[in-house]
């Protein structure tokens, strides 16, 4: 059943169903029309979106009051037509964000958040944010026009995290890591072309590639990040140009590129006249016990070979769409020539609350206390599936970032499991949407979403649960 037919049969449904009657909880949905709980949500959206039903957090989901006539529906289907227009034309684009909007889906309100790709409100410095864009407003020239690469202060402090000699010069401000990414894959491959990607991989950078008209080549990665010698096999049959990887907490593995890999992936990637777009999303999400970091890539780079990639977004709060690409030579200018043409540059005042929230004595505490609290939510969380279902867990558990990557039986559906987690009341991610080819029996959890501990240890018990429901 598609999400549309979805829509359609709850539709009808819900309209027999008296004004402020509750309807089915999203579990009960998932098992009556065998559906993945992504499916449900979207249509309960659409559903929101039409005046249909309402949705009341801690509650549940409601019919809506009548609304007034409507002006009559008009007859969309010729769209049909035109959108696939392009159809068999080289090269062909796929505009697929399932696998982003599966992580973007908020949970239903009964169902205990493992989904989730940024931290629970109660786990961000909304205070020091509140300051920081109230300070901001009334800087001088705050809403004015930007330079088109980035205030220079702001410009100044990425490059400064990111070391090894870069300046600001080299630093281009980004509406986040999302838009970064979009910019640099765009930027450094033409229409048609293969780009190598980790295997598996962030499913946001397939979606970017495949919209793009790229083709996306997997190369393995284990627990120590990216096989270089897959890489350099990979460029020599694809013929590729540009390779995108997450060296530092991997998403979905957590896994940290290792020390004696760093040289020779860009050894590989030299050889092959090729970039290596560095995705450094969450080098501020180490936790309290982590050891010392690798520097980024970008930073033992003095030929221009690696773009960085890096984001406030995942630190701070979901609505500070502030990043940074850090590239040298040709390859900056045509990225900034990019970025100019899709968006002008990013508002002004966004980048002056960036300013104020990192340059602010809050954002060191703040980070102190987030890593504390990762490393909490990950020990505890790994201890309560040891207890109940240890045979999901890694051999290893991450030192950063907020996911565990966990195995299935290879009986297992992914899928089939994500529903039966759902119907016990949490919500997880299956592992194909991380895959381009055959996927394994994985699924990825959150512990950054949840609520607090306790939710964390009973989604454990959850977990385990819906394992048994399947035999």
């Amino acid at each position: 059943m598609t999400v549309q037919e979805l829509t359609d049969a709850l539709r009808s449904t819900v309209l027999r169903y008296s004004p402020g009657e509750r309807i089915p909880s999203s579990r009960e949905l998932v098992e009556r029309y065998r559906v993945s709980p992504v499916s449900v949500s979207r249509a309960i959206r659409e559903l929101v979106a039409e005046g249909v039903v309402v949705s009341r957090p801690g509650a549940g989901v409601f019919r809506a009051e009548p609304r007034p006539a409507a002006v009559p529906q008009g007859d969309f289907s010729w769209q049909e037509v035109a959108l696939s227009a392009e159809a068999g034309a080289p090269p062909a684009r796929v505009v697929d964000a399932a696998g982003v909007l599966s992580a973007l889906a908020p949970a239903p309100p009964e169902v205990i958040d493992l989904n989730s790709g940024y931290p629970h409100p109660s786990l961000l410095p909304e205070r020091a944010l509140a300051g920081a864009l109230s300070r901001a407003g009334r800087r001088p020239g705050a809403w004015g026009r930007p330079p088109v690469e980035g205030l220079p202060e702001l410009r100044g402090w990425f490059a400064r995290e990111v070391g090894g000699g870069v300046t600001a010069a080299e630093v281009l401000v980004t509406a986040g890591g999302q838009s970064a990414l979009t910019t640099a894959l765009r930027s450094l491959a033409p229409p048609g072309a293969p780009v190598l990607v980790e295997s598996p991989t962030y499913p946001g950078v397939l979606a970017i590639a495949r919209a793009a008209g790229l083709r996306p080549v997997p190369v393995p990665v284990d627990e120590d990040g990216v096989r270089p010698e897959r890489l350099a096999e990979a460029f020599a049959v694809s013929g590729a140009r540009l390779f995108v990887c997450q060296p530092l907490f991997h998403n979905p593995t957590g896994a940290v590129l290792g020390a004696g890999r760093r040289r020779a992936v860009l050894d590989a990637a030299k050889r092959a006249g090729a970039f290596v777009v560095e995705d450094d999303f969450s080098r501020l999400l180490a936790h309290a016990d982590a050891p010392e970091l690798p520097a980024p890539l970008a930073a033992d780079d003095p030929d221009g070979t690696v773009v960085h990639v890096r984001s406030l977004t995942k630190a701070a709060s979901p609505s500070l769409r502030v990043g940074a690409l850090v590239a040298r030579g040709p390859a900056l200018a045509r990225l900034r020539a990019v970025q100019t043409v899709d968006s002008f540059f990013v508002p002004r005042p966004l980048q002056e609350a960036a300013l104020e929230l990192v340059s602010s004595p809050e954002w060191p505490r703040h980070l102190r206390l987030l890593a504390r609290e990762l490393a909490d939510r990950r020990q505890l969380f790994a201890a309560a599936l040891a207890r109940r279902v240890p045979g999901l867990l890694p051999a290893r558990l991450p030192y950063g970032g907020f996911h565990l990557w966990l195995s299935l039986p290879a009986s297992l559906d992914p899928v089939g499991f994500t529903a039966a987690a759902l119907r016990h009341g949490v919500s997880i991610s299956p592992g194909a949407a991380y895959f381009t080819a055959e996927p394994a029996p994985r699924i990825r959890v959150s512990f950054c979403g949840a609520e607090n501990h306790t939710q964390l240890t009973d989604a454990a018990g959850r977990l385990a649960a819906a394992l048994a429901s399947l035999g």
